[in-house]
């Protein structure tokens, strides 16, 4: 009370000696200002958190000293007169915060200094941009801080458009600017409220809400400021992909140029950029490892693109533009040779009262996890809002459930709806390349609800079963800055029961030429999938195949009955016609892949198409494989699993790892999209190769013996580490080696790397536990090694032979490392194959060295490679 009565002296003698033209000190009314306002909102004097008891007291005594000095401030606004517009905008933030004060004729009393600084400006500037822009921001930092209510967002509005209403010029700019704030308290109060909830997935929904307000606005600091805070919480989540789709919002909103970079763009520590074009470009580094870490390869794709074209023609960064296109080569790799679990979409309505603005009575389109079952997606839901109802149907609810003050949640999975990219269409391209367009880059999705009219057929249900075809069209592609967006349009149709058996032969048509394709293209896949799919087709007793629809439409009843449907019958006869020779493909390669087990299985399934196919060519006409079917068989690449086998295969084992695809991704399930590990190859077929290769080798009996056992030693090595991972497979042709090792030689440390470099070629000795291959190692990045030899230098008393055209005769060595021994049988010596040492024998002693040298290597057949890289080129 007595710092009050000061306040009060002070104001006094302003008014008296400092308020005159001649005499006017702004630092003087601005430090009052300040100083009032501090008093005002000090901790001490929020009467609302104490008890009542105290509460009671103070007012007893001393009154609301909160009221008082805000009446005084108000009368020291009024009382500045022409001097008002040197105090905006710097004093709309300490009269905002004095407005907040939870006490209703305060807020009453001081809400109108608002609207005068609205006039003051507008008579100055015609305009009051300044005002909006100092209100919008100081709001959202004291609103987010703890400050206003929702009986202040309804006093806001209402006493400012009273005041806007009646003034002659700002009617209609003014009412624009009370209902645009009037929106923005609306998100920042659902901001608040949930900023601090466990629930993340409400949190980003309200970040959104608020960001997308600033982007509406142009407020591109506050969109900024809300886009990182956005990015935190994906990546909390591992969210990776929508991590890296709002950073390039960010991104989007620079250029590649030389302009300096203002203060706001730069928000976060970690952007050490002076220039537009180098924020620009730590973003776009940042962002393809996100969409490196999602599994999102494409997109990364894109925006390297973008920035390789920089690298090589702007800035002319060459090591730069190097890791760059090294990086995009295994992102290729990648889209390829790694499978990619295909997510489920879920369409879920909020339906009732119950549910906060942003959700009340909205249908969304939910973009699920990798394996996510619809139960466990539900029971997330529903952990969420543990008062809710699950809807047991998935029509559209009523009003009554609309209006309802409860909960309902309404969920089910709809199925996206393929956008192939221009530049694939009516073209052969893999599976693999356009299963990503199949689930991503989409924002139109379906869901399909059999409906039956008329009576029910028990000879037929075809008969009379329609589809009620509804299409959810989302306001953003999925995947984008969230995993779910609003659905903006719903539209239905009905589809006939002809309608949709022609749907139906459609797909199973298009199932059975894409496996057709798959399998003449990788010899390796496992056969169950396409033994289930033909004979569920070719075997009455198993589906009825078509012969339902025959029943249903291809009788003189049904053709008087609907007339109009006679095109729609021959199309159907055409499609059933077209399923013989992709039938007939796949039977054919049935055959030859079917296991002795299955024979009888796939005599019976070719006895029944043989049926099959003479009814249907009798009845509807002979149709031949198209010849595309043949050139895909050269054209498309093979299926794109890595496989792998044991050594004791023809084929050497190639273990991808799967931190060499993505540093955080974590494997694929096993048999994830029909794909299974590839069966191990005969051993028979090993002993065949070895035979074919050591025929000149008197101890072929005993090696093989030795192989066996070392091999058996790599298997038990192999299921005790890699057992339970699901390793991704690369395809290989490989020429399996003999060795020719002596049984007497101490075993080669498992570190060691011996590169001998001769005039253009290189001999790598690097042990592998699983075997070798002779096939030019893949491209893709490799640690560099840790050291490299010059000319003339020698590595264990062994020379690199330079211009030499007969080696020098092998030292005699000293230790037990016999490194300089090479093989003698030159079909074996292989650039990239060393032999494996067996294990070591300590006690027996080094072997006598060989009087004859060794031949010759043999001519190079590759370039030169570099000594340092380690790469084979």
């Amino acid at each position: 009370r007595v710092f009050l009565r000061a306040i009060n002296q002070y104001a006094d003698m302003l008014n008296k000696r400092f308020l005159d033209q001649a005499n006017f000190e702004l630092q003087l009314w601005n430090n009052y200002f300040h100083l009032a306002v501090a008093f005002l909102t000090q901790e001490s004097l929020q009467l609302e958190n104490f008890s009542s008891t105290k509460r009671s007291k103070i007012l007893n005594k001393y009154g609301d000293m909160r009221r008082q000095i805000g009446f005084e401030i108000r009368d020291m606004w009024y009382n500045l007169g022409q001097h008002k517009i040197k105090f905006i905008p710097e004093m709309v933030g300490p009269i905002l915060e004095m407005t907040l004060i939870p006490e209703t004729e305060l807020r009453r009393a001081t809400i109108p200094i608002f609207f005068d600084m609205m006039q003051c400006e507008f008579h100055s500037t015609r305009s009051f941009q300044m005002f909006e822009n100092e209100i919008i921001t100081k709001l959202d930092h004291e609103v987010e801080g703890g400050r206003g209510d929702e009986q202040y967002k309804v006093l806001f509005e209402k006493i400012l458009l009273d005041h806007c209403r009646k003034h002659k010029y700002l009617a209609k700019s003014g009412e624009n600017f009370v209902i645009l704030v009037f929106r923005l308290m609306e998100r920042l109060l659902d901001y608040r409220t949930i900023m601090h909830d466990e629930n993340k997935e409400n949190r980003m929904s309200c970040t959104v809400n608020v960001l997308n307000f600033y982007k509406e606005i142009e407020r591109e600091e506050m969109y900024i400021r809300y886009l990182y805070k956005l990015c935190d919480l994906h990546k909390e989540c591992d969210n990776y992909t929508e991590a890296a789709y709002t950073l390039l919002l960010h991104a989007k909103l620079l250029k590649w140029s030389e302009e300096p970079c203002a203060a706001h763009l730069t928000q976060r520590d970690g952007y050490q950029a002076a220039t537009q074009g180098q924020l620009k470009d730590q973003l776009y580094q940042e962002i393809i490892h996100y969409f490196d870490k999602g599994k999102m390869w494409e997109e990364a794709i894109a925006l390297g693109k973008e920035l390789a074209e920089l690298y090589e023609n702007a800035m002319f960064d060459y090591e730069q533009l190097s890791e760059l296109l090294q990086k995009q080569a295994q992102f290729y790799e990648n889209i390829v040779k790694v499978i990619r679990p295909k997510p489920d979409y879920f369409a879920v309505g909020y339906y009732g009262q119950g549910f906060p603005t942003f959700l009340r009575n909205k249908m969304f389109i939910y973009r699920g996890k990798e394996y996510e079952r619809r139960e466990d997606f539900e029971a997330r839901l529903l952990t969420q809002f543990p008062n809710a109802e699950k809807m047991k149907t998935t029509s559209p609810p009523g009003e009554d459930i609309k209006n309802s003050p409860g909960q309902y949640i309404q969920c089910f999975i709809a199925k996206p709806i393929l956008d192939l990219p221009q530049k694939f269409q009516n073209k052969s391209v893999s599976e693999q390349i356009l299963s990503f367009y199949t689930v991503n880059e989409v924002h139109r999705f379906q869901y399909s609800r059999p409906v039956r009219k008329g009576e029910k057929d028990p000879d037929n249900e075809f008969a009379n079963m329609w589809i009620e075809r509804t299409t959810y069209v989302t306001i953003y592609k999925l995947p984008g800055i969230l995993r779910w967006f609003e659905v903006k349009s719903v539209s239905s149709v009905e589809i006939s029961p002809l309608e949709n058996a022609i749907e139906t032969m459609q797909v199973t048509n298009e199932k059975i030429n894409t496996m057709v394709q798959q399998h003449l293209n990788d010899s390796n896949l496992p056969i169950n999938p396409l033994s289930m799919l033909l004979n569920g087709i070719v075997d009455p007793a198993v589906m009825g195949g078509f012969t339902n629809y025959e029943k249903a439409f291809f009788t003189e009843k049904y053709m008087q009955e609907h007339p109009e449907d006679h095109e729609k019958i021959e199309k159907l006869k055409d499609l059933i016609a077209w399923q013989i020779p992709f039938l007939d493909e796949g039977i054919r390669i049935h055959g030859e892949k079917v296991t002795e087990a299955l024979r009888p299985f796939h005599e019976r399934m070719e006895a029944c198409f043989k049926q099959l196919k003479e009814k249907v060519e009798k009845q509807y006409g002979v149709r031949s494989v198209p010849s595309s079917v043949d050139d895909k068989r050269v054209s498309r690449p093979r299926s794109m699993v890595r496989s792998f086998t044991m050594p004791s295969s023809p084929r050497p084992l190639s273990v991808a790892s799967v931190s060499s695809v993505s540093s955080d991704s974590t494997p694929s399930r096993p048999g994830s999209d029909g794909f299974v590990l590839e069966p191990l190859l005969p051993k028979k077929m090993h002993y065949r190769s070895q035979d074919k290769l050591d025929k000149d080798d008197i101890d072929r009996d005993k090696k093989d013996k030795k192989k066996e056992k070392r091999n058996s030693k790599h298997q038990e090595i192999f299921d005790k580490e890699f057992k339970a991972t699901d390793i991704t497979m690369q395809q290989s042709e490989a020429v399996i080696l003999s060795e020719t090792i002596s049984p007497l030689r101490p075993q080669r440390p498992k570190s060691q790397v011996i590169n001998v470099m001769t005039g253009e070629r290189r001999f790598s000795v690097s042990p592998s536990a699983q075997g070798s291959q002779q096939v030019p190692p893949p491209v893709t990045p490799r640690t560099k090694l840790t050291f490299s030899l010059q000319p003339n230098m020698e590595l264990n008393g062994v020379a690199s032979p330079e211009k030499a055209v007969v080696p020098p005769p092998l030292p005699v060595k000293g230790s037990m490392g016999d490194y300089g021994h090479v093989m003698e049988n030159q079909e074996l010596a292989s650039p990239t194959t060393p032999p494996l040492p067996p294990p070591p024998q300590k006690h027996l002693p080094p072997p006598i060295p060989s009087k004859t040298p060794p031949p010759p290597p043999p001519k190079a057949t590759r370039k030169q490679t570099s000594v340092d890289s380690g790469i084979v080129q």
